[in-house]
């Protein structure tokens, strides 16, 4: 029988959680995790190359289970529950979803599939509801035009957009982000971001984490942070108290200012000042 969250407020809860990967040698990726979702928040996570963000999601997902600790997602502990089931209520949007995809089906194809979790369309059958459902998600990124062009023929920023509208599809419990804004230029980041503002906003959507390198990536509205460093929380809590430049600089190895206006987080590298070097005349 599958094990319920106690307290029944958590849409994620890590106890004490290590992951070890085992090759000639032990090798530990996350390391005394104590972490909690809330049913209502935003989280953003960042960390550099290799600090685990990818084996923290992958654990949140259901995908992975702890070497040592407890996950409860969405009230069920991953080992004493069926993960299938599980991952049905879990949403994610990553790249590996994209890879996925059928290169020929239309974006509305892309995005209806998504209401029995397949990524084709051909085995199931969809009502006039799940379609307009599906219209109405891409509708709501401004990006209706593309519900009949194949999902090939899309830019970077479109395929997001339509895999973010098929990830809110089902209407899941928790939506998990891995990296959104990668490889995407400055307009398309934008825009994404302008959507996942607009969903942070809607306290009818899920719980959302969000994975980063970056806090230009960080949408206005998203409400907590959690900063992680080889395998271990450095601070996690409401956005406004822990994510400092402090913070930040420990996290990454090096000195950052950090700003945020309106909303949105912007940081640069505290580099010593060149005022009194001579700057070389123009030829």
């Amino acid at each position: 029988m599958a094990d319920k969250d106690p307290a029944g407020d958590a849409a994620l809860r890590f106890v004490d959680v290590d992951l070890d990967r085992a090759n000639a040698t032990v090798l530990r990726i996350l390391c005394g995790i104590n972490w909690t979702v809330g049913r209502g928040e935003r989280w953003a996570v960042l960390g550099p190359n290799g600090s685990g963000k990818t084996t923290l999601m992958l654990l949140a997902s259901g995908f992975l289970h702890p070497t040592r600790g407890t996950v409860d997602v969405l009230g069920r502990r991953l080992g004493h529950t069926d993960v299938r089931a599980l991952r049905e209520r879990v949403a994610m949007v990553s790249g590996s979803i994209s890879r996925m995809v059928v290169p020929h089906l239309t974006a509305r194809e892309v995005v209806v599939s998504a209401r029995h979790g397949a990524l084709e369309p051909w085995w199931h059958a969809y009502s006039q509801a799940d379609r307009d459902r599906a219209e109405t998600l891409l509708a709501a990124s401004g990006f209706a035009y593309l519900a009949e062009r194949s999902f090939a023929l899309l830019s970077e920023g479109e395929r997001q957009q339509v895999l973010l509208a098929r990830a809110l599809m089902p209407e899941p419990d928790l939506l998990l982000l891995d990296e959104p804004c990668a490889g995407l230029d400055m307009g398309g980041r934008e825009r994404l971001l302008a959507r996942l503002t607009a969903v942070a906003a809607d306290r009818g959507q899920p719980p959302v984490v969000l994975i980063t390198h970056h806090v230009e990536e960080i949408p206005a509205g998203f409400t907590h942070t959690l900063l992680l460093r080889q395998g271990r929380v450095l601070v996690a809590g409401p956005a406004s108290q822990v994510l400092t430049a402090a913070a930040l600089s420990d996290c990454f190895g090096v000195s950052l200012r950090l700003r945020c206006d309106q909303g949105r987080w912007s940081s640069q590298a505290d580099l010593p000042s060149t005022d009194t070097a001579r700057t070389p005349e123009p030829r």
